[in-house]
């Protein structure tokens, strides 16, 4: 017998779910971020605190980058965790962002390598024409002192330039920098090109890896869904922070019914508040990580 912890909106939610045919207890968090992207650690900091927090298995999933799991691994040894090669893609679909996690990808492939490449440098050119539009608001960054501040290996995004916002003293804080001013459709904002779906779900299955739909209840619902999965995803993440008790059970029937696997994890990055409330509390166990790889051999 397993429990799912669920922190949402200041209620706690606990629910059973009965598992067969297990003899291994696991307790695994398939969404992390190092500070390879977005996130505020580095990946031996995140395999410690893995371990505080009882996880035998966990996957580093950075934005568009794999360079965090040598050391995640590296770093496990001590500890006997598990690390699963796992990356955050960014796709387009219909002109809408879907974030696509894959796992179990031969990370090492240099194919994979240079596609993700080209995707951070698309990034870099985005952030500058942010960084353009913000100084026509009175927020004047320099922007070789900016890029100049990260080695090249890590994949930057706006929550790098919020936190800059925030040093620059134009905002408070991390959060009011989205709110008013890079957040989705806000004045400083800037469309990402992401490569479609289709293209990033072909490479994951090359790579030998195993695809989910990151987080759906943000964005989908009811039919939305099946659109993507009819592209054709392994998987879906079913436990996330910003899922509630409704959208766990939805996408559970959704992905029984199209016969997918499940994931799940936190979402951790370590900068706000509720990313230490969250670490610890959404994680998977022996079921999904035996049906996965049983999926793969």
């Amino acid at each position: 017998m397993k429990f799912y912890d669920f922190n949402q909106r200041n209620i706690k939610i606990i629910f059973k779910i009965t598992m067969t045919g297990t003899k291994k207890n696991i307790k695994a968090d398939l969404h992390i971020h190092s500070n390879f992207s977005d996130g505020k650690f580095s990946p031996a900091e995140l395999i410690q605190k893995a371990k505080v927090k009882g996880f035998s298995a966990i996957s580093i999933t950075d934005h568009d980058n794999i360079n965090a799991i040598d050391e995640a691994k590296m770093e496990s040894e001590k500890y006997e965790i598990e690390v699963i090669p796992g990356i955050e893609f960014s796709t387009d679909y219909i002109g809408k962002e879907v974030h696509v996690l894959a796992y179990f990808i031969d990370y090492k492939d240099t194919a994979l390598i240079d596609f993700i490449k080209k995707i951070r440098n698309s990034r870099i050119e985005r952030l500058r024409q942010m960084i353009h539009r913000l100084a026509g608001l009175n927020c004047l960054i320099d922007v070789n002192r900016f890029f100049d501040k990260f080695p090249s290996n890590i994949t930057l995004g706006r929550p790098h330039l919020a936190l800059e916002m925030v040093q620059n003293k134009f905002v408070k804080n991390y959060v009011e920098a989205f709110i008013k001013f890079i957040g989705d459709g806000k004045p400083a904002y800037v469309k990402k090109p992401n490569p479609e779906i289709k293209t990033v779900l072909g490479i994951i299955s090359d790579l030998g890896g195993l695809s989910f739909i990151a987080h759906p209840g943000k964005n989908f619902k009811n039919n939305q869904i099946q659109e993507i999965i009819d592209e054709g995803v392994d998987g879906i993440e079913i436990i996330h922070p910003s899922h509630t008790y409704t959208d766990t059970n939805f996408f559970q029937k959704v992905s029984a019914q199209n016969y997918l696997l499940e994931s799940g994890g936190s979402d951790f990055h370590g900068i706000v508040k509720t990313d230490f409330e969250n670490f610890g509390s959404y994680y998977v166990t022996d079921k999904e990580i035996i049906n996965m790889k049983r999926r793969l051999y």
